[in-house]
């Protein structure tokens, strides 16, 4: 996200924590989304960036057709969209692939091929050599990058970017990185997984390999990282802090049934108000 513009168009799927801090989401915005609630999804009208999407593939569509209302308009801004390796499975992926290829919208398809769709590997998720591949198949350029390599993913994003930017069209990115926790609190990768490979991985974690890229480029001391880390850890605990508060202030789960019908019908109203009683006698 450091390489496009606050006007550009931000289309996640749901691993982009650090993609959103850096688009100014409140860590109490995430950490509420997180514990379930929606009011931490929610997007100011000022800003030009879509919800977390859980539904995997099904962001990318939405991302074309921001590029597209771009295009014609005729501003300038580019939307990016990211999605996993098992995105390049679904109807959804190809569909809006092909659209933006076809339309030449100013759409960057960001891949993060971590190498695992929940338990399937990659080997067994395509038979093509690359998943940047695909892109080509569509006909827009597409490229393959160490996704653990800040600055080569950054310079990639940048390319994209300018390209899309001149009138040329759609740019595809296949990102390689690597899952080193699980996939869901409900996942025990051991199942499905060799622990070495696992290792192996840790060792290119792209946060220590940047940190210590910049120490020893002397821009960073050892002293400023053990700053740095205390000052977030504060932050963190902070923002929890400040999420608990909030969540205290929000109404019970009768409010699910708030923003389903503009007149709720007579059945679902019996039901919120069970469920309202039943959360006092909870309490």
């Amino acid at each position: 996200m450091a390489a496009l513009a606050d006007t550009d168009w931000f289309v996640p799927a749901f691993r982009e924590f650090a993609a959103m801090i850096w688009r100014g989401f409140s860590l109490v915005d995430i950490l509420l989304y997180s514990a379930g609630y929606n009011e931490g999804g929610a997007i100011p009208d000022d800003k030009h960036d879509l919800p977390v999407s859980v539904p995997v593939a099904s962001q990318v569509p939405h991302a074309v057709g921001l590029g597209y209302a771009s295009q014609y308009r005729e501003s300038g801004d580019v939307s990016i969209v990211f999605f996993g390796d098992g995105a390049t499975s679904e109807g959804d992926f190809h569909e809006g692939m092909n659209f933006a290829a076809v339309l030449q919208t100013p759409t960057i398809f960001l891949c993060q091929n971590n190498h695992w769709a929940i338990s399937l590997p990659r080997e067994k998720q395509s038979r093509s050599r690359t998943l940047a591949q695909k892109g080509l198949a569509y006909g827009m350029p597409s490229l393959q990058v160490d996704g653990n390599d800040i600055l080569a993913v950054y310079s990639a994003v940048s390319e994209a970017a300018k390209r899309a930017r001149e009138g040329h069209g759609p740019t595809m990115i296949e990102c390689v990185t690597y899952r080193l926790g699980i996939h869901t609190t409900a996942d025990d990768p051991s199942k499905y997984r060799d622990e070495d490979e696992v290792k192996e991985w840790e060792e290119r974690d792209p946060l220590p390999r940047f940190q210590n890229y910049m120490i020893g480029r002397k821009l960073l001391s050892e002293d400023d990282v053990e700053t740095m880390e205390s000052e977030i850890k504060d932050e963190i605990d902070q923002a929890w802090n400040d999420t608990e508060a909030r969540i205290e202030e929000l109404p019970g789960p009768e409010m699910m049934f708030d923003h389903i019908y503009a007149e709720r019908p007579p059945y679902l109203e019996a039901q919120r108000e069970s469920a309202r009683r039943a959360n006092g006698a909870g309490r």
